[in-house]
């Protein structure tokens, strides 16, 4: 068994199956997924949020696979009657794109739905995460990236019941520069590459609170370096508009986080920190769910959840 402070990764996701009793990790898990060919994604499971048996091998491209480098962020959701994973896929000579796979298990082995991603082919996309509405249909929300449009933006477009294609346009959301906790990070210049100003838009899950509220959490770059902060849609539904919350969430160091219900009924929202390779590492802090959005009840990975549920 390995302890949660012996698991590299990024972007940590966890699908809770409640008639197993178990939380199933996916994230981010190449050793080095910013350099070199991608291998693909791990799972590991725990029964309490502390021990963890894996890696287990969800998902590893078959020969014809499109993407080669940049495995990053799987999500992975029970829809209907399967487990679909929406992660990112980049190659040479093709814009990076989230893929939609497919599996009859939660650890998989995931294949691809599709021969391609599902987001549009001529944009550079990354971190599609599935959002369903009041009347079942699925979206998926994904960020149009800051290395293509400087100014990273938010976009959803709603699928085909099957998750096989788009069933509509790209709804755009809002930018990075909106939110006031955004800074203009340095680094993107000091590469040569770049010449404009840019923001970055990483990582959103939406969660409705226990008013109605439809929030989305989101990451990018804050004063403290990495930092995930709250949208809320004003009309209470994924198409906005959407308003920034004036401060993030977590501040210094950490981000793209989700949010999910454990076993107990109490609710967490786990992100990786620090955000420097290899020594990410997946955190769990509970939240409360307010009249008005939700709350960290705990201001330090210190104290995050002991793996005391039941």
């Amino acid at each position: 068994m390995m302890k949660t402070a012996d698991i590299q990764i990024r972007d940590p996701f966890i699908l809770p199956e409640p008639q197993e009793r178990f939380y199933y990790l996916f994230g981010t898990t190449d050793k080095n997924c910013w350099k070199g060919a991608g291998e693909g994604f791990d799972c590991f499971r725990s029964k309490d949020l502390c021990a963890w048996e894996g890696p287990m091998p969800a998902f590893r491209p078959p020969p014809s696979f499109w993407g080669t480098e940049n495995f990053w962020a799987p999500e992975v959701y029970r829809f209907h009657d399967r487990y679909y994973m929406f992660a990112s896929f980049k190659a040479k000579r093709c814009y990076r794109g989230t893929q939609i796979l497919s599996s009859t298990r939660a650890t998989g082995p995931y294949v691809p739905l599709t021969d391609g991603p599902i987001t549009p082919a001529d944009w550079e996309c990354l971190d599609g995460t599935l959002h369903v509405d009041s009347d079942g249909s699925p979206w998926i929300i994904f960020c149009h990236e800051w290395v293509q449009v400087h100014n990273g933006a938010m976009y959803a477009m709603r699928l085909s019941p099957d998750l096989k294609k788009p069933a509509g346009r790209p709804v755009f959301l809002f930018n990075a520069s909106e939110a006031p906790w955004v800074f203009r990070p340095k680094w993107p210049e000091k590469q040569g590459e770049f010449r404009f100003p840019t923001y970055v838009t990483d990582g959103p899950f939406l969660f409705r609170n226990r008013n109605g509220i439809l929030l989305m959490l989101w990451s990018s770059s804050g004063s403290k370096g990495y930092a995930m902060g709250i949208a809320r849609s004003e009309s209470g539904v994924v198409t906005g508009p959407w308003r920034q919350d004036a401060v993030p969430l977590w501040a210094k160091d950490g981000g793209h986080g989700m949010i999910f219900r454990g076993f107990d009924g109490r609710l967490f929202v786990t992100f990786h920190m620090p955000n420097k390779t290899p020594k990410e590492r997946p955190v769990f802090i509970e939240i409360e769910d307010t009249d008005i959005g939700i709350r960290l009840k705990a201001e330090s990975p210190n104290k995050q959840y002991a793996g005391k549920g039941k």
